[in-house]
């Protein structure tokens, strides 16, 4: 009888694969507390120190076999397990467990292991929260080397060539590896679409599940196993019917990315000749690759956290600057739009501590630019680097989380005086660098005209507003079923915010998940949005959409949707409109 198993997808140019399943035995080591005596304590950190070095030294040997034609800077993903394997607040406080509560060191690395791991669960962004997958892998790489003193994994010796190799977790590391190694696809029990590990895997151009909970035991070694990362279906023990459909499948979809490839160099217009720009939202530089080559004519969102993050103090201006350089150089001419900082005093970057005590509700705590607007000294450097940045090519500047006119009169005041710092210190900086604010709270659409007013561009934010004006935490699994974009509330924001553009002649962009959901590309374009902003991968399949579309009609369709909003369920309503 046929296994289905749903996880998370992760889909690339070919996003099906088949082949026979090799179970990677690796996973989270079991760890049980032992106690030690005081004579024992130097022994065991020297312990812990050899296994801290013999995961360096296996990382760096991963480095030195990487391709130097990948398509992105893989190396940079290892740069940063190396980083973290010198990182003061892993080793220093393990060392000192082993010396306070006289245990062995797995005991002590895992104790610390669920420190970092809470300070990371709490945080709101998803691409942040993920980033707790780097502490598990780095903290899972000197475990294995604490329990045993093999240097380097069998089944990283093997040969795999088109199997489906299935296992607990993968490390980028691990990835690279498997993939020389011959792999099709993974398929884990846990990761998300946001870890380096599925960055990584997309750039390999092959297809992934993650987060099946105990795949590991349900699957059998060499069984063949078809992996759907686009759905996030895997499926084993399948008749011959079904294997003969996702082999013509597999086909047919191979084909439709031949077909979508062609469309990059097409223009962005509708039937009806409206230009549509399709941006990219970028996490962290090694995205610019696929940001160019699915045919992104700008950037719409660079989140800039990741800068924040695993450290004691706040980044300087030179390092800002440093990051938003090399940006640029990758983007080649094409603009890019800078979001400051989006965190809060709960985010786990140990330089807020000052800042003030935990909020009890972090999303509607001190966070983004009010944090900014109460610490200039935290802000000020990044304002600094991104003018300087817009010196070397075409850059925007947006502000987070705006809620009232009246902040973006403060922040344009503090722009003012940091442009008058920069022209006393000689440095060059675009003087016009456009600044916009985002639409991510309903104080902010309601008061859409106000702020367009004081702002080059508006970019809706759909994920928190969406959030917001339901009051719905949308990463709580008891109530993320009522997160719904066709809430009636959340369209007439939309449009609100769309309008106040319109009128006053100021750009409105859309940077959230809505974006780049086809589902929503036809009811966005009918209510007037021209700038979509999305993750690369999604570009060319909204592009597709976006030439086949009639805009006039489209607007015309959208006014009867919104005539009956009340008493239709709107997903009805915009099934109907996608058919037409």
């Amino acid at each position: 009888m046929t296994i289905a198993l749903q996880g998370i997808g992760i889909a690339s140019s070919c996003p099906i694969a088949l082949g026979p399943a090799f179970i990677d035995v690796r996973g989270r080591a079991s760890v049980s507390q032992m106690a030690i005596t005081p004579a024992q304590v130097d022994a065991e950190i020297a312990r812990f120190d050899l296994a801290v070095a013999s995961a360096r030294h296996a990382l760096q040997r991963v480095c030195a076999q990487i391709p130097r034609n990948m398509p992105i800077k893989i190396a940079e993903f290892i740069d940063a397990h190396l980083l973290m394997l010198e990182d003061a607040a892993l080793l220093d406080d393990v060392r000192r467990i082993v010396t306070e509560h006289l245990c062995n060191a797995e005991w002590a690395l895992q104790l610390q292991r669920d420190v970092l791991v809470r300070v990371f669960d709490q945080m709101d962004d998803p691409y942040l929260r993920t980033r707790r997958d780097d502490i598990e892998h780095v903290v899972q790489s000197i475990q294995s080397f604490l329990q045993t003193d093999t240097q380097e994994p069998a089944v990283d010796r093997q040969d795999l060539n088109g199997c489906v190799v299935v296992a607990y977790d993968l490390t980028p590391a691990n990835a690279i590896l498997l993939h020389q190694r011959g792999a099709v696809a993974f398929v884990t029990e846990s990761g998300g679409p946001m870890s380096h590990t599925a960055i990584l895997i997309r750039s390999l151009g092959i297809p992934a599940v993650m987060g099946i909970h105990g795949v590991t035991r349900y699957l059998h070694p060499d069984e063949l196993l078809i992996v759907d990362g686009e759905t996030g279906t895997v499926l084993a023990r399948t008749d011959e019917r079904t294997l003969h459909y996702f082999r013509q499948r597999r086909q047919a979809l191979g084909d439709r990315q031949q077909r979508l490839r062609e469309l990059v160099s097409r223009p962005t217009r509708t039937r009806d000749g409206v230009a549509i720009s399709l941006l990219a939202n970028l996490e962290l530089p090694e995205d610019v690759h696929a940001a160019r080559i699915n045919g992104a004519v700008g950037v719409g969102l660079y989140r800039t956290e990741f800068l924040y993050m695993n450290r004691a103090d706040f980044p300087n201006e030179e390092e800002h600057l440093a990051t938003y350089t090399a940006m640029i150089a990758g983007l080649d001419g094409i603009p890019i739009t800078i979001r400051t900082l989006d965190l809060g005093v709960d985010k786990g970057c140990e330089a807020f501590a000052h800042c003030g005590s935990t909020a009890r509700n972090p999303a509607l705590g001190l966070r983004a630019i009010r944090l900014c607007l109460k610490e200039p000294d935290l802000f000020q450097p990044q304002l600094r680097a991104i003018l300087r940045a817009s010196a070397l090519g075409p850059v925007r500047l947006m502000l987070p989380l705006v809620t009232h006119a009246h902040e973006l009169d403060t922040v344009l005041a503090l722009i003012a005086q940091v442009k008058q710092q920069l022209d006393h210190d000689g440095l060059n900086y675009d003087a016009a660098v456009p600044v916009g604010a985002m639409i991510e709270v309903p104080a902010a659409a309601l008061s859409a005209r106000a702020i367009a007013r004081r702002m080059d561009f508006l970019s809706i934010g759909t994920n928190d507003l969406i959030q917001y004006t339901l009051a719905i935490d949308r990463l709580d699994d008891a109530v993320n079923y009522l997160f719904d974009p066709t809430h009636p509330a959340i369209l007439r924001l939309i449009r609100m915010v769309i309008e106040a553009g319109q009128a006053l002649h100021v750009p409105v962009s859309m940077c959230g998940e809505m974006a780049g959901d086809p589902r929503f590309t036809r009811l966005l374009l009918g209510l007037g949005l021209r700038e979509f902003s999305m993750q690369p991968g999604a570009l060319l399949d909204i592009k597709e959409i976006i030439l086949a579309a009639d805009v006039q009609e489209l607007q015309r369709r959208t006014a009867q949707l919104f005539a009956h909003l009340d008493e239709t369920d709107p997903r009805y309503l915009l099934d109907a409109l996608n058919r037409a």
